[in-house]
């Protein structure tokens, strides 16, 4: 098959073409430096020519609720108008799990307005829904510290590695459309607060760790499903711990 990756630069887009290269398919890395942008439109006529599949990995570079809102909105509206032109048949999208439960967050509700886009357009198409990297732990501990305490919010979460959810996106985009969603997950179901003990001995610090019934995740409440797979979803192999080991 013709794959074309949009987003082929960033961390996911780079091993999905990898992955699709070595499966041997003919396989299209489109980005802003090969000349491709999803906002204005140029390039993607070009990049999707003879494409039987279009992925979707491209993010915004911006996550303040209006421009996140704005990016997704447009950089969906042009591929899929692009992808319908070129008689593409499978769109193909990276978004994340449980993103239509967290209408509080700016960037969940940009997703789900990207998947909406999508499922309208008339596309074929499969959604695969990821929970947070591991490559994401050490940032996500970084921003509930406060004042050298980190205060964990109640909830659950489910890291997954990203090669993983590379390898997820790669099988979905050499399978049939599912006109649905596909769940991925990491292994484990833990708190904030474990997933800060794991991070903090990974940097070998010594922080103390609160639950706080009032600290929130990138400004949203979570709960106990909102960042975790439920009943059906694929689970991936590699737990944090050991995904930190070999980092």
């Amino acid at each position: 098959m013709k794959i074309t990756v949009m987003g082929a630069s960033g961390q996911i887009g780079t091993k999905v073409v990898e992955l699709l290269r070595a499966a041997g398919h003919e396989t299209v890395a489109a980005a802003r430096n090969t000349g491709v942008d999803v906002l204005s439109g140029a390039g993607l006529a070009e990049a999707l020519s003879g494409a039987d599949v279009l992925v979707d990995v491209v993010n915004s570079p911006d996550y303040a609720d209006g421009p996140v809102l704005e990016f997704f909105t447009k950089s969906t509206t042009n591929q899929a108008a692009a992808a319908k032109a070129a008689d593409v048949g499978h769109y193909v999208v990276l978004s994340i799990v449980n993103c239509d439960g967290l209408p509080d967050s700016g960037y969940m509700r940009a997703k789900v307005a990207q998947e909406r886009i999508i499922v309208e357009s008339g596309l074929p198409y499969t959604i695969v829904r990821a929970t947070q990297f591991h490559e994401f732990a050490d940032g996500i501990v970084s921003s509930i510290t406060v004042d050298g305490e980190v205060r964990a919010p109640e909830g659950l979460i489910q890291p997954i590695a990203g090669a993983e959810v590379a390898a997820e996106v790669a099988r979905a985009a050499q399978a049939a459309p599912v006109d649905g969603i596909v769940d991925i997950g990491g292994p484990e179901k833990m708190t904030f607060a474990e997933l800060a003990a794991l991070v903090l001995a990974h940097r070998g610090e010594n922080l103390p760790i609160t639950v706080d019934p009032s600290a929130v995740y990138f400004g949203t409440k979570i709960g106990d499903t909102g960042l975790v797979t439920g009943d059906g979803a694929t689970l991936a192999p590699t737990r944090l711990a050991d995904w930190q080991a070999a980092h």
